[in-house]
């Protein structure tokens, strides 16, 4: 394989010993941007163990005075987390303008259905008058007449535009 597992600080990989222990044990060429001369065999893994050791501690160390400076601030009644002072008087509502924005694109699809109901029934009398919506939504599309939204016109397409029409 010959790759490298290229990392920038021993500290940013693991702070946990034997995670990294294993990781040193199995053979993977890894190499440290903040220990670049660590020598190969038991004096690199000794020395990156106790690398690790130290980092892990320092975790150990910086989650223990996280604690009990929260801890301190619960007992000095401080409160941690939820509310900043921000609660607005009034809830919006945010149904108005996607109820309106639906009622408009209902409307505008209604006037597209009523305007392509003429070609739609010239199609199916062009087809003897009982047409499956199959054989009209292809004389639709041979015809060159598009989809309210540009695209190929299928049975789907027609049975909802004359649904909308009330012509079926």
């Amino acid at each position: 394989m010959g790759a490298t597992l290229l990392v920038a600080k021993l500290d940013r990989l693991s702070r946990n010993v034997p995670f990294l222990r294993t990781l040193i044990d199995s053979d993977v060429d890894v190499q440290f941007c903040d220990l670049p001369h660590v020598p190969p065999g038991a004096m690199g893994r000794f020395i990156l163990t106790q690398m690790a050791a130290v980092a892990e501690l320092e975790a150990g160390l910086v989650s223990e005075r996280t604690k009990a400076a929260l801890a301190a601030a619960t007992a000095r009644g401080v409160k941690l987390g939820g509310e900043r002072g921000y609660r607005p008087t009034t809830q919006p509502d945010w149904t108005t303008g996607t109820q309106a924005a639906a009622e408009a694109r209902s409307r505008a699809v209604d006037r597209a259905a009523h305007r392509l109901a003429g070609t739609i029934e010239e199609v199916r009398a062009a087809l003897g008058g009982t047409a499956s919506l199959h054989a009209i939504a292809r004389g639709l599309t041979e015809r060159g007449v598009a989809t309210p939204r540009g695209g190929q016109w299928t049975a789907t397409a027609v049975r909802r535009t004359l649904a909308r029409t009330a012509v079926a």
